[in-house]
């Protein structure tokens, strides 16, 4: 079984989907907790690393073989609970930032809340180093975006995600921070490769599960 630990109810049709389509015979264990992306943006990550922690530790009592963090504003803390867990913790955005670095040094990452700027960017960066890249990161954030996914205009969110990307310029990557942004992919016209993360997410929490 994976356990994925998220910070909206909205994730859990697309997960499922691409289990059907991608991993047909995968166990989902879903855990939603809101609170925990409103209290990380109030106070940042680390102020959640505790209930972070928790959710882990049950999700692993509950029968979890890994546990994939959807919300990529705590998604680093996540990642730092995996040392003691038991099973493997990730993130669901790591995958996507090392495709991104590979596509080239210039990477722009779009997001709806300022509070997912600085865990992402840091990822993008570290994945360079990791590759033996360079890495130029610039941030954009999309205005009125979250607020429409809040009030359930996917759609609108979704192509307010897609105008922003086709503006982007000078980039040799384009990086939809939120696994909430995903339906903005269909939606673009520009070449620049963009890339969100719940499929590669998914494969590499999958693969972690069937781990023996």
């Amino acid at each position: 079984m994976l356990a994925l630990l998220h910070t909206s109810p909205a994730h859990i049709p697309v997960f499922d989907a691409l289990r059907d389509k991608d991993h047909p015979g995968l166990t989902l264990r879903h855990m939603v907790d809101e609170e925990l992306l409103d209290r990380a943006r109030e106070a940042g990550p680390e102020a959640v690393a505790d209930d972070v922690r928790a959710a882990v530790r049950q999700a692993v009592v509950e029968g979890a073989r890994a546990v994939l963090c959807t919300c990529s504003t705590i998604g680093g803390v996540a990642e730092e609970t995996g040392a003691g867990a038991g099973v493997p913790v990730l993130r669901v955005d790591r995958p996507m930032a090392a495709a991104a670095v590979a596509d080239g040094p210039r990477v722009v990452v779009l997001t709806t809340v300022e509070s997912t700027f600085a865990p992402t960017v840091a990822l993008v960066e570290e994945e360079a180093r990791r590759a033996g890249r360079a890495a130029e990161v610039r941030t954009r954030l999309v205005e009125g975006a979250w607020a429409r996914f809040e009030a359930g205009d996917t759609e609108g969110c979704a192509r307010l995600v897609a105008a922003a990307a086709d503006a982007v310029t000078d980039a040799d990557a384009i990086v939809l921070a939120q696994a909430s942004m995903t339906p903005a992919q269909d939606l673009t016209a520009t070449t620049t490769p963009v890339l969100s993360s719940p499929r590669p997410g998914l494969a590499a929490g999958a693969a972690a599960a069937r781990l023996p």
